[in-house]
């Protein structure tokens, strides 16, 4: 339910790792449906913001924003208001311009259909998205098995290699909390605790309405 490029990552040979399934809902049937509002507002579907209950093709319309933004540079109903950026998710016709090819436009208006039933996956889910024809010169079977060469290989030396991690983040001083210490370990003893003691429990923080 939140997907986005922030939590689209690459390993240390170029290829494709997803992240942070923290709004991730667990064992629900094929057709079952969920309700919890949650998510990043640039990427929520339309039947989260009308407050509906909704399936997995949430997910599609988030992969579909996500590439969307890929060829565009942007989510596609973006504004920097937040209010107008949900009516434009809830009611603007999806814009594309004419420079993406037509199987690129027609597999971003099968996505980014704003009625969930009639979305591209609605009905076959995964299997739906591959068999398109903008997924046709890819070996499906290759790319699980990493057979296929990245694009891009980001050539690390090792796992402290942060070459390419932006240096307003490295910069950064690490919290005694988390150096190895022997007030540390006590840290991370208590904090292990009160995270056993919540288990089984979510929670979204609502949001205000608009």
């Amino acid at each position: 339910r939140d997907l986005k490029p922030e939590n689209i990552l690459l390993d240390s040979q170029g290829h494709i790792v997803l992240t942070d399934f923290g709004l991730c809902k667990e064992n629900i049937e094929h057709n079952g449906t969920t309700s919890t509002f949650c998510g990043t507002p640039e990427y929520l579907a339309p039947e989260v913001l009308h407050k509906q209950p909704y399936d997995r093709t949430v997910d599609w319309w988030c992969l579909g924003a996500v590439l969307y933004e890929m060829l565009y540079g942007l989510p596609p109903f973006y504004s920097r208001n937040t209010a107008e950026m949900y009516d434009n998710i809830l009611n603007k016709p999806l814009q594309l311009k004419p420079n993406i090819t037509n199987s690129a436009r027609h597999l971003l208006e099968g996505l980014l259909q704003k009625d969930r039933t009639k979305r591209l996956g609605a009905k076959e889910d995964f299997m739906e998205i591959k068999n398109h024809i903008f997924f046709s010169p890819i070996n499906w079977d290759d790319l699980i098995n990493k057979k296929i060469t990245p694009p891009f290989n980001p050539n690390v030396s090792g796992p402290s290699d942060l070459r390419h991690f932006d240096p307003e983040f490295t910069d950064e001083p690490v919290p005694n909390s988390i150096g190895q210490s022997p007030d540390s370990i006590l840290i991370t003893a208590s904090v292990k605790e009160a995270a056993e003691a919540f288990l089984g429990f979510s929670y979204a923080p609502p949001v205000d309405s608009f």
